[in-house]
């Protein structure tokens, strides 16, 4: 991998976890990098003087990735203030868990704006720049649950089962302008979103063994992003052998 210099991305839930992981991933690699985050100003801060530290310039803008023009104005603010955008990096989300017969019509909106209309709304905004440099990578995060499905996350299956077909569908229109889209399905990650899953009974059906880390996920996201050139409309699973 050739070093990023001077190009830059965009990472939705960019303060934490798995988007942090890129963020910082990204940065090393040369990228500037501009992430939104949901409330957490003081874990946004500390993500910037980490990505900075490489050398890059690096912005958390608070944004509310459920909402069309707070999305927007997240790309636009981006592109003003790198002059160009070379990746998107769609990982924001959330979990409103509960069984179909119980599921509130608030958690199923909840879950399928944030995690699939958001995706969609930042895609739209990034692509019309893209389309025009006639260059650029998508890259949105799903899960193995919406590959599988998982009781009690019919919400979030959904959301990520629909980044997947999202997905597919741009890998088809963009192509031709040099712009390829692709997924990241990752696992079981070891962030707070899992601390309260039982990890022995999960470690029976990983042939790894383990838990995946951030890291993971977020070096796969950068060979997408520099070294997937010919690689478009797949999902790429980082699960430890989870699913085949």
């Amino acid at each position: 991998m050739t070093n990023q210099s001077g190009k830059a991305a965009i990472v939705t839930g960019g303060s934490r976890g798995i988007g942090r992981a890129i963020v910082l991933t990204l940065a090393e690699a040369g990228f500037n990098v501009a992430f939104s985050y949901a409330a957490n100003q003081t874990a946004a801060a500390d993500v910037e003087t980490t990505a900075k530290a490489f050398g890059v310039d690096c912005v958390g803008i608070q944004s509310n990735a459920a909402d069309v023009k707070e999305a927007q104005a997240l790309v636009e603010q981006a592109h003003k203030r790198f002059g160009r955008i070379d990746a998107l990096v769609n990982n924001a989300g959330i979990t409103r868990d509960g069984l179909l017969m119980r599921m509130s019509d608030d958690d199923w909106a909840q879950v399928l704006d944030t995690n699939l209309s958001g995706a969609f709304y930042t895609c739209r905004a990034a692509s019309r720049i893209m389309l025009k440099q006639r260059s650029g990578s998508i890259v949105n995060i799903s899960s193995v649950v919406g590959v599988f499905g998982n009781a009690g996350q019919a919400n979030y299956a959904a959301s990520k089962a629909g980044l997947i077909g999202l997905t597919k569908s741009l890998a088809k229109e963009f192509g031709s302008r040099g712009v390829t889209a692709n997924v990241v399905a990752p696992g079981f990650i070891a962030t707070d979103m899992t601390e309260s899953v039982p990890k022995e009974k999960l470690m029976e059906h990983i042939p790894l063994a383990r838990l995946g880390e951030p890291e993971d996920i977020a070096k796969t996201v950068l060979f997408l992003i520099t070294s997937g050139g010919y690689i478009t409309g797949q999902v790429i699973h980082v699960d430890g052998g989870l699913v085949f």
